[in-house]
């Protein structure tokens, strides 16, 4: 009866709720609010992404290991460790990651991330998006 799928419905859809909000809570989150952070500089550019395929391996130029997954970026100037958010202006997303490599090393560029990060931050299939890249000061 009607009355039979809808409170099937209703339960399916309290199940299916509750798992996605224990995955939401037992997992970090990689977005740190905008309060918790100073910016100390700003700049803007494109954005492209790299994976452990394209780096040619998994060593960076910090000596960690590249991770396809991992909130790090490249960039050419800022100090290994440095912590930026990553904002894509084609869609608002954004993410905090820490620069461990250095690069781009293609024109117009000022950042690579890798290709986790370009995931969530909606840009994987078009390769190249304009950012915002803000430097970040430890928290106050």
């Amino acid at each position: 009866s009607q009355k039979n799928y809808f409170l099937m419905s209703i339960a399916a859809a309290s199940v299916l709720l509750h798992s996605c909000a224990s995955d939401a809570s037992s997992q970090p989150s990689r977005q740190s609010s905008q309060e918790e952070w100073k910016v100390s500089t700003v700049q803007h550019g494109k954005a492209s992404w790299y994976s452990v395929k394209t780096n040619s391996g998994t060593q960076t130029a910090s000596g960690e290991r590249l991770s396809n997954d991992a909130a790090t970026a490249a960039h050419k100037t800022l100090p290994m460790g440095t912590r930026v958010r990553v904002t894509n202006m084609t869609n608002g997303k954004s993410e905090i990651v820490r620069i461990t490599d250095r690069g781009p090393y293609t024109k117009g560029r000022i950042i690579d991330v890798t290709v986790g990060c370009a995931e969530r931050l909606g840009f994987y299939s078009r390769g190249v998006v304009p950012v915002k890249v803000e430097v970040l000061d430890t928290k106050p």
